[in-house]
C-alpha cells in the first residue's frame, strides 16, 4: 500500500495569519498520525510565511511516523535546517526565492553534479534523499545518476488534465515510473493530488511508494473534519 504523508503547511499558514498558537501545529501533527497518516511533510520557505524554522526542531521531537522536509537545497539555511534534525528523508525541489509554489521538477542532466553533491552530503548524515522530478524518462535516467534514493513525481500536470482525459494525463507518469523501477529508484509523488484524482494515480503508477499530499487535504478537512479526511485519502490509496 502506498503510504500517505500528510503535508502541514496549509496549518502553519492559518497559525500565522493571526499571531499565536491557533490552530497548534504541534497537536495536529500529532491527530494526523493518531488519525492514520503514515508520514508529516513541511516545507519550510526562507520568509517562514508557513512552516518556521522552530517548527521543524519541534515537529522532530514528536513525530513517530515518518518526518519528510522538503526544500530548496541551494539555501544554505536550509541544509543546516536537514542536518540539524536528521528527518527520516529529505526532498529537494528547485524553488527560486519568493515561490508561491512548488512548479517544476529538476533538470537533473544540468544539474547533475551539484545534485550528487548536495545529495551525498544527505546520505552521509543517514537521512533518505528524495528529489523533485517531472515526469520525463530522461530526467528520470539523470536522477539515477546523481545517487538518490527515490524520486518525486511532479503531479501538477497530471492533476490539470485529470478531468479531460485521464489515460493521456496519467501516460508520462506510467512510463517515469517504469524507467524508476528499471533503475532501481525508490518513487514518491505529490502536488495536487486530491480524493478526485488519488486513486486512479495509485492504481496505475508502478511501484508508488508514498505521497506528500497538503493542500487538497487540508481544504477537503474543513468540510469532512481531519480525521474522516485522512482516512478517506488512506481509501484511496487502499489498492
Amino acid at each position: 500500500m502506498t503510504r500517505l504523508s500528510v503535508n502541514i503547511n496549509k496549518i502553519a499558514t492559518l497559525r500565522n495569519s493571526r499571531g499565536g498558537n491557533n490552530p497548534d501545529l504541534i497537536q495536529v501533527a500529532k491527530d494526523c498520525e493518531r488519525f492514520g497518516a503514515q508520514g508529516i511533510t513541511v516545507h519550510p520557505r526562507p520568509d517562514e510565511r508557513h512552516i518556521r524554522y522552530q517548527d521543524v526542531f519541534d515537529l522532530k521531537e514528536i513525530v513517530t511516523t515518518e518526518f519528510n522536509i522538503e526544500g530548496n537545497c541551494q539555501e544554505q539555511k536550509f541544509i543546516d535546517l536537514v542536518l540539524s534534525n536528521k528527518p527520516e528523508q529529505v526532498t529537494l525541489v528547485p524553488d527560486v526565492l519568493g515561490q508561491i509554489t512548488s512548479n517544476h521538477g529538476w533538470d537533473t542532466i544540468k544539474h547533475k553534479d551539484y545534485l550528487k553533491e548536495m545529495i551525498s552530503i544527505f546520505q552521509l548524515h543517514g537521512i533518505r534523499v528524495s528529489i523533485f522530478v517531472d515526469p520525463d524518462v530522461k530526467m528520470v535516467e539523470g536522477a539515477a545518476e546523481t545517487g538518490t534514493d527515490r524520486i518525486e513525481l511532479y503531479t501538477e500536470g497530471y492533476a490539470s488534465h485529470y478531468h479531460q482525459n485521464r489515460e493521456q494525463a496519467i501516460s508520462p507518469y506510467i512510463h517515469a515510473a517504469q524507467a524508476a523501477q528499471k533503475l532501481g529508484l525508490g518513487l514518491n509523488a505529490g502536488h495536487d493530488l486530491d480524493l478526485h484524482n488519488l486513486q486512479y494515480f495509485a492504481q496505475n503508477i508502478p511501484g508508488l511508494q508514498e505521497v506528500s499530499i497538503g493542500h487538497a487535504l487540508i481544504s477537503d478537512a474543513l468540510y469532512y473534519g481531519l480525521e474522516n479526511t485522512i482516512q478517506m485519502y488512506l481509501r484511496q490509496l487502499a489498492l
